[in-house]
């Protein structure tokens, strides 16, 4: 986390993100009214000079909206329309707080750390980047059997449903869910954490998460009989290739920014979708 203040442009231009559901529209009505009235700029469609993005939802249209915008350097901040999430911290009922705090220069800049993978198929590479994880698993709900390695370290033969890779902005997702633990988003980690793990005397799964260092690299190669047996899951998002040999992760210097009003919010967050 880093403090910090936005660099202001004369012609100030906020992008509003929103879904198609009655409460965002609503919301995104009442905010766009509000922020012209103070002088800001609301483009029709996505501007890539504005100075905030503003999403409006639950995680899922936070996540959404970094993809389609490709990881954009413009700061987001959440309005929440969703169910509890860890991205949209503002209310729709405290909009005005936001705007005066906004104005004011009343809140911190937060690094949020991505994963990027660099996929290695028999014919051509690919690179993917999400923001919460990336997930290995099998076409189908098959079992998949993956060699892991750290910094060319091989670490385990694994059998099971998969691996999930996740940052620490995700590690209280689908991470959390499956048994993984819960790291504070400032922190330059990737979790690998497994899925229904199978131990026998071919393969010797471990049955916890593991934490690394940001700077080290996770690779992860399908048994060659399996590499068209891979589905690949970001964010959410499924994607399949054929013939994959190597998937290898790491944390990427390429950050996201989000807006934070509240320090304490993290915890606050914490406590109310846990205990």
């Amino acid at each position: 986390m880093y403090g910090g203040e936005l660099m202001f442009s004369e012609n100030r231009i906020i992008n509003i993100i929103y879904n198609h559901d009655e409460s965002s529209v609503k919301t995104y009505k009442l905010l766009k009214k509000k922020l012209i009235e103070r002088g800001f700029s609301i483009p029709e469609t996505y501007h890539e000079k504005a100075e905030l993005n503003i999403c409006i939802g639950g995680d899922g249209a936070f996540l959404r909206a970094v993809h389609r915008y490709k990881f954009p350097d413009i700061p987001f901040i959440g309005i929440n329309t969703g169910h509890l999430g860890f991205f949209q911290e503002i209310l729709p009922e405290n909009i005005d707080d936001f705007i005066e705090r906004y104005m004011d220069k009343d809140y911190v800049i937060e690094k949020i750390f991505l994963v990027e993978s660099n996929i290695l198929t028999i014919n051509n590479s690919f690179k993917l980047l999400g923001v919460n994880e990336i997930v290995i698993k099998g076409i189908k709900s098959k079992v998949v059997h993956l060699e892991v390695f750290i910094n060319n370290n091989h670490l385990e033969k694994f059998s099971g449903d998969g691996i999930i890779i996740s940052t620490p902005a995700g590690s209280t997702g689908y991470n959390f869910s499956t048994g993984g633990s819960i790291v504070y988003p400032s922190l330059n980690t990737l979790q690998i954490t497994p899925l229904s793990p199978i131990s026998s005397r071919a393969y010797r799964s471990l049955l916890n998460s593991i934490i690394v260092p940001g700077d080290i690299f996770i690779t992860i190669k399908p048994e060659y009989r399996y590499e068209n047996s891979i589905l690949l899951v970001v964010d959410g998002m499924e994607l399949k290739y054929d013939g994959i040999t190597e998937m290898k992760f790491t944390v990427p210097k390429k950050t996201i920014s989000r807006l934070n009003l509240d320090k304490n919010m993290y915890w606050n967050n914490l406590k109310s979708k846990f205990l």
